[in-house]
């Protein structure tokens, strides 16, 4: 026997070339990979990965999880581990804001079919989350939170991709969509989830301002906002009303339930074209209409809960008519301070 055979040691050179490769970035979003395990950062590069080795090897005392990147040491955990986990955990806290926001604001009055009946089923659901403490643990805290991981995931994976492959990739203009258009500046592509996020958020404020913040600054608290003051807006602003409050109906159902579904795993799996041909015709099949189906299905849940969310917010409050007497003239007073409803 080659007595060289038993002794051999792997080629540098070839160890060099594998490590050398030019790899381009993904054009569709992690979120919609089921392989990829977004709640972990990349790993680290060939380069640090064999300065690494070769730390370790100089000092057997280290431990092996290491420091994280946001400097927790002992955790083995990078950033994009912890904002993951805060954006997730903070949509619990606001789904359940949400739930009884349902129930108090569509469901009662859908069975009510009155406005001013179904006021003190809205007074009662406030004991409960707008305190001074549940307010903020239910509402303020986790939109904050909710919202902020996401941006700082944004910025963190784009840190990480110009570490990678650089600062500048080229889209082929035939591939150019919303969703890519950062992605030559080292930002990753933006999964509609996020898109309607973003839009949720924007229109979400102006609600809360109007319905919550603005009676505070004029009035100094919001003991008459209710039901009624939707009501009025409704009769005299209708198309500001309604065009607001059909994309705050649309983006939040839409972004929430596609939101869980993104916990679930559901929401990786769905899709209208694949993200892999494999070549075999039998396979490429089952795996497209398993994927139309859970798109189809993740829609049609997003579908039902606007339609049920509407059917009593729009449905019923939306047509409940103007306030009069003086608390109408209380509302015609905050509404005059928005320019949009001048």
């Amino acid at each position: 026997m080659d007595t060289q055979s038993l002794h051999s040691k792997a080629s540098q050179d070839t160890l060099t070339s594998l490590i050398q490769l030019d790899p381009t970035p993904i054009e569709s979003p992690l979120e919609e990979r089921p392989s990829v395990n977004t709640d972990k950062d990349l790993p680290p590069l060939p380069e640090a990965a064999l300065e690494d080795s070769d730390s370790k090897s100089r000092s057997p005392t280290r431990t092996a999880t290491g420091t994280s990147g946001v400097g927790l040491s002992g955790t083995g955990h990078g950033s994009i581990y912890y904002l993951t986990r805060i954006q997730r955990y903070s949509s619990y806290a606001f789904s359940l804001f949400a739930s009884l926001h349902l129930a108090t604001t569509s469901i009662i009055p859908l069975a009510a079919r009155s406005v001013p009946a179904s006021e003190s089923y809205l007074l009662l659901a406030r004991e409960i989350y707008q305190t001074s403490l549940s307010e903020p643990l239910l509402v303020g805290l986790p939109i904050l939170a909710h919202v902020g991981s996401g941006i700082a995931l944004r910025f963190v994976r784009r840190a990480q991709n110009i570490r990678r492959y650089g600062r500048q990739h080229n889209v082929q203009p035939s591939k150019l969509t919303i969703r890519n258009l950062g992605v030559s500046a080292g930002w990753p592509t933006t999964s509609f989830i996020a898109i309607s996020g973003y839009g949720f958020t924007a229109i979400l404020a102006a609600h809360i301002f109007l319905n919550r913040g603005l009676p505070l600054i004029v009035e100094g608290d919001s003991a008459n906002i209710g039901l009624a003051y939707v009501a009025h807006g409704f009769a005299r602003h209708p198309w500001t009303s309604w065009v607001s409050y059909t994309g705050l109906l649309g983006l939040g159902c839409g972004h929430m339930v596609w939101g869980w579904a993104k916990w679930f795993g559901l929401a990786q799996g769905a899709g209208w074209k694949l993200e892999r041909v494999t070549g075999i015709t039998a396979v490429d099949k089952a795996t497209q209409k398993r994927r139309r189906r859970a798109l189809l299905a993740i829609n049609a849940v997003a579908l039902a809960a606007t339609g049920v969310w509407a059917a009593g917010g729009l449905g019923v409050v939306a047509v409940g008519g103007e306030t009069l007497g003086w608390v109408g003239k209380l509302y015609d007073g905050l509404f005059a301070k928005i320019p949009v409803f001048a």
